[in-house]
């Protein structure tokens, strides 16, 4: 089916075929829908673009709009849509369930639940091997924190700078970004430290993270040894020496930071890190909401990156392929410290939502996507670094899989973030074109690609060649 629209950018930029035709639009006219959002929905709701997407439907990975425009989805619902919008495997799934039992509560036990917790564990090392199921990658994060701290009769939990750990009070303290805090106490107990980014850090070259784009900076390591991971060690163990006391609840940190745009350590950062947290009584715990479930492509969880166990995971987002669903995975000991009074959950693991999640993991494996997030997300990364080399604001290509960042500059030298309105003008060219790109970093600097982890090759072609010419044409403006 032809697009009836143009897009009001000139590119020669061929949208790759899809057969899938999405239903007519028939609810509220967008004026109307503009009207509701302003005076019903709550303002912190953000939405994006100059004009906010009115979307409609989606199909694996592509959205449509209220006005039939098709599009390019490489943000996935903010790293959510896992294997597919609307995965014709998961929705059958649902559906049937949906017939036959939506909730009981954990009161009672019903199939999905069990068989559920069987299936999630298997995929991960002993001991991890419990699982405490709630709605959302907040609420997962509170709970490990709660269950960190009643287990070691410690309090105080390390977290590194820019890293996004949830929204609620409790979870405030871990999310070191400033747009998301707000001016009420948070992070008691709560201790930051400088974050391991080889690109926009002290420390930091060509051969430091596990990605198959290193940065452009220069590197004076030798094989097998990272100055940079040492430097930032030493400011780790800093920390420990002068900002919490000599025993610690835990440390927290995504194996690569999402929101903050893709940020990726030196290679065993994470590994000492681990090491230096257990001597001092503390648990370690992985943020698994964006890299986990293949996402990475070359393991099935992120800590596997980094060759450690943790004591703790946390998952969320493409868990439940955009249903609400997250889970805390633990070992049988930790799980029990929290058993010792009640600690319930109305919603967490309900029926529902276990056979949307048994049904991501089939999906995961029958259309091998943990294989195309490493195959695509590197061809991928590969052609974006083409433009890093063709073009002086893009400062850095990063990445693992389908877990990829762009961070925008005004020159390589400097690495100062490119202005913000440069930059939106860029990404609303690429919406205008068809591509949707998710935006991150402390200024809003990095372009963040996490698309459903079904894109092909082709989409992959499309894409840069928009973003290439979206790229030309702040040049010539420039110019």
């Amino acid at each position: 089916r032809q697009q009836k629209w143009k897009s009001s950018v000139f590119t020669q930029a061929k949208m790759p075929p899809c057969d899938f035709v999405p239903e007519k639009y028939e609810s509220y006219p967008y004026e109307h829908m503009q009207k509701i959002r302003e005076q019903n929905i709550a303002p912190s709701l953000r939405t994006y673009y100059k004009k906010p997407l009115l979307l409609h439907q989606g199909h694996m990975q592509w959205l449509f709009d209220h006005e039939g425009r098709r599009y390019l989805d490489l943000f996935a619902g903010i790293v959510t849509v896992s294997v597919g919008h609307c995965h014709p495997k998961v929705t059958m799934a649902t559906q049937k369930q949906l017939a036959r039992l939506w909730h009981t509560t954990n009161i009672y036990m019903y199939p999905p639940i069990h068989e559920y917790a069987e299936k999630l564990t298997s995929l991960f090392p002993d001991p991890l091997k419990v699982v405490y199921l709630t709605n959302s990658g907040s609420e997962a994060n509170d709970l490990a924190m709660f269950m960190a701290r009643l287990h070691t009769h410690n309090f105080d939990i390390i977290c590194l700078r820019g890293g996004y750990h949830g929204g609620s009070p409790y979870t405030l303290g871990l999310t070191s970004l400033t747009p998301y805090k707000h001016g009420v106490a948070n992070g008691f107990g709560c201790t930051t430290t400088m974050l391991p980014d080889v690109f926009r850090g002290p420390w930091g070259g060509s051969n430091c993270r596990d990605s198959p784009v290193q940065t452009v900076r220069k590197c004076s390591c030798t094989e097998g040894a990272c100055l940079a991971k040492d430097q930032y060690i030493e400011q780790f163990k800093d920390t420990l020496n002068t900002s919490v006391p000599k025993t610690v609840a835990g440390f927290i940190a995504e194996p690569i930071q999402g929101v903050n745009g893709a940020v990726q350590y030196p290679r065993n950062f994470l590994k000492e890190a681990y090491q230096l947290i257990r001597e001092r009584g503390g648990l370690c715990i992985s943020d698994e909401v964006q890299t986990g479930f293949g996402r990475t492509g070359s393991h099935f969880w992120g800590f596997q990156t980094h060759d450690v166990v943790p004591d703790i995971v946390t998952l969320a987002k493409g868990m439940g392929n955009g249903f609400p669903m997250a889970a805390v995975v633990t070992t049988k000991e930790i799980a029990s410290s929290l058993a010792q009074n009640l600690h319930f959950n109305t919603f967490g693991g309900n029926p529902l939502a276990c056979v949307v999640g048994a049904a991501v993991l089939d999906a995961i494996e029958e259309d091998g996507l943990q294989k195309n997030c490493e195959d695509v997300g590197t061809y991928m990364l590969l052609e974006l670094a083409k433009l890093r080399d063709k073009f002086e604001i893009v400062g850095d290509v990063r990445g693992k899989g389908l877990m990829i960042g762009v961070e925008m500059v005004t020159d390589k030298d400097s690495r100062c973030p490119l202005p913000t309105e440069e930059i939106n003008q860029i990404w609303e060219d690429c919406k205008d074109m068809g591509v949707l790109i998710g935006r991150g970093g402390l200024y809003s600097q990095t372009l963040r690609i996490k698309p459903p982890m079904c894109i092909t090759k082709r989409d992959v072609n499309f894409a840069v060649e928009v973003f290439q010419t979206a790229l030309q044409r702040h040049m010539e403006r420039a110019a």
